[in-house]
C-alpha cells in the first residue's frame, strides 16, 4: 500500500505541475518585462525547466510517504511532529526566503 499510494501521489504532484505550475510559470517568464528584453528560449532550456518542476513537484508531494515512514521506523512520533508544525513553518519560510531569487541587494 504504501508503493501504490507513493506513486498515486507522484502522479498527482506531476498533473499539479503539468496543468497548475506550468501555465503559470510560463506566463509569468513571458510576460514579465517582455517591453525591455526578448524572451529566447531554446528547446533544451525549455525542456530542462519542464523537467525539474516536475521533478520537484512530484518529490514534494512524496512528504507525506517521508512522514509516515519516519513513524513506522521510530524516529518521530506523531506527537513529536504535531508538536514542531510551528518550527518547520518557520525554517520552511526562512529557507524558501533565502532560496527565492530577487533583484534585492542582500
Amino acid at each position: 500500500p504504501l508503493l501504490l499510494s507513493s506513486l498515486c501521489l507522484f502522479g498527482l504532484g506531476l498533473l499539479f505541475s503539468y496543468y497548475a505550475l506550468i501555465p503559470a510559470a510560463l506566463n509569468f517568464f513571458l510576460n514579465y518585462s517582455d517591453e525591455v528584453i526578448e524572451p529566447l528560449w531554446s528547446f533544451d532550456q525549455y525542456f530542462e525547466f519542464i523537467l525539474v518542476l516536475f521533478y520537484s513537484t512530484g518529490l514534494a508531494f512524496q512528504i507525506p510517504i517521508i512522514q509516515i515512514l519516519l513513524g513506522l521506523l521510530n524516529f518521530v512520533s506523531a506527537q513529536q511532529m504535531l508538536g514542531a508544525w510551528r518550527y518547520v513553518i518557520l525554517v520552511s519560510t526562512i529557507i524558501g526566503a533565502v532560496l527565492t531569487p530577487s533583484t534585492d541587494p542582500l
